[in-house]
């Protein structure tokens, strides 16, 4: 008698950002967004999410953080939305089993196509993560000191990009990413995190990443054999 095939996992991913959250389910085609903001805490998103997941089935739950999460538990408030995040029981709320990676770490997963690799998020802050050999490693790069009593996010970020403008924004991006090759040595550099869009030249061994990677990171959480989709190759570009 042959073996039975073994059923794929039906997977529910939820990508936390600091102005929405976006929400794949595995049987919809396209992503959904619900607000996030300032205020938002666990309870509050899954009061939001409630109208999106009625009648949705999944059997695993995936959530990309926007902070430090210590071996699949999150350690610390994060700086962009409300309180109550550390220690909350997810896999109660969803009953479902759930991984929790950083949101820089699990776009950086659905990013990564072999080798050493560093991811860089220019989004509201600044996210990193480093993954060799397919092993990934979060890092809170962002507010080490970099120049002038300031971090790297200070330079990199949503504020930065106001405060500077563009031209001078996209020269400290260069500048940044040129000191932290230099310093862990990948052999490509992938630029995501949707302000990436913005700079018109990228530095050197870098490529443009995709903010749709995050999703199949979170897929990959549960499935290392998962790949990109047509149309998230299709839209991602070469390196420089």
């Amino acid at each position: 008698m042959p073996p039975r095939r073994r059923l794929a996992l039906r997977i529910l991913v939820l990508d936390i950002g600091g102005s929405h959250v976006k929400v794949a389910l595995p049987d919809r085609p396209d992503e959904v967004e619900v607000p996030s903001g300032d205020r938002l805490t666990p309870r509050k998103m899954l009061r939001k999410l409630r109208p999106v997941l009625r009648g949705a089935r999944f059997d695993r739950v995936s959530i990309g953080y926007p902070g430090i999460v210590v071996r699949g538990r999150i350690v610390s408030e994060p700086a962009h939305l409300g309180r109550g995040w550390a220690g909350f029981d997810f896999e109660a709320a969803f009953h479902r089993p759930t991984r929790i990676l950083n949101d820089a770490a699990m776009q950086a997963l659905g990013s990564y196509h072999g080798g050493r690799m560093l991811f860089l998020g220019l989004g509201t802050g600044l996210g990193t993560a480093l993954v060799l050999d397919g092993e990934i490693e979060a890092m809170e790069l962002a507010h080490l000191p970099y120049k002038k009593g300031r971090t790297y996010e200070d330079y990199v970020g949503e504020a930065a990009l106001e405060r500077l403008g563009r031209k001078k924004w996209q020269k400290e991006v260069q500048d940044v990413t040129r000191l932290l090759t230099a310093a862990l040595e990948p052999e490509y550099v992938v630029i995501g995190g949707g302000n990436e869009r913005k700079l018109r030249e990228l530095p050197p061994k870098s490529e443009r990443g995709d903010n749709r990677n995050a999703i199949l990171g979170g897929i990959r959480l549960w499935d290392p054999t998962a790949v990109a989709s047509k149309s998230a190759v299709k839209g991602s570009s070469a390196r420089t």
